[in-house]
């Protein structure tokens, strides 16, 4: 299993290098790689820094069709913003309300290095967002309005 960084590990602080095109096989593999890690640490999101991989490669848990994101972008955000409370794997334990756009059009690479454009809406654009923002060096932890709190009691998510 791919191990699991735990900040504060200065990987978690370093901007991700973006994946050269066409997509190396090293990364497909990797991809599928942070699919089972991801299960296995029980969360929805996780992006390479996560598993000590500075590379802009994010993957989530969606419904049905789990999906890897390479080299995402954030190109255009909606104005209304939503205030959701977040953890992460890197931060076991913390949690904390994160606003954020309640609409991203983001822009990346499927696995088979074809360029994609797509509105993301709710859960999901808020974990592409977070995990976006593992890729740039940015810990929830660091938008958090008012305090992150230790856990209390069970949380149905973790990004």
């Amino acid at each position: 299993m791919l191990p699991l960084i735990i900040a504060p590990e200065p990987i978690l602080r370093t901007v991700a290098q973006a994946i050269a095109l066409p997509i190396p096989s090293e990364v497909v593999n990797l991809a599928q790689g942070m699919f089972a890690a991801m299960a296995y640490y029980h969360g929805i999101g996780l992006a390479a820094p996560q598993i000590n991989q500075s590379l802009r490669l994010i993957v989530i848990a969606t419904p049905g069709n789990p999906t890897a994101y390479v080299n995402p972008e954030i190109i255009k955000v909606s104005w209304r913003k939503i205030d959701f409370e977040e953890g992460c794997l890197s931060l076991p334990g913390v949690f904390g309300l994160v606003r954020r756009p309640e609409r991203i059009l983001a822009r990346y690479y499927n696995l088979a290095g074809e360029m994609k454009e797509v509105w993301l809406t709710e859960m999901i654009a808020r974990i592409y967002q977070h995990e976006v923002d593992h890729i740039d060096a940015i810990l929830f932890a660091d938008k958090v309005v008012g305090k992150a709190t230790a856990a209390h009691g069970a949380h149905e998510y973790t990004l």
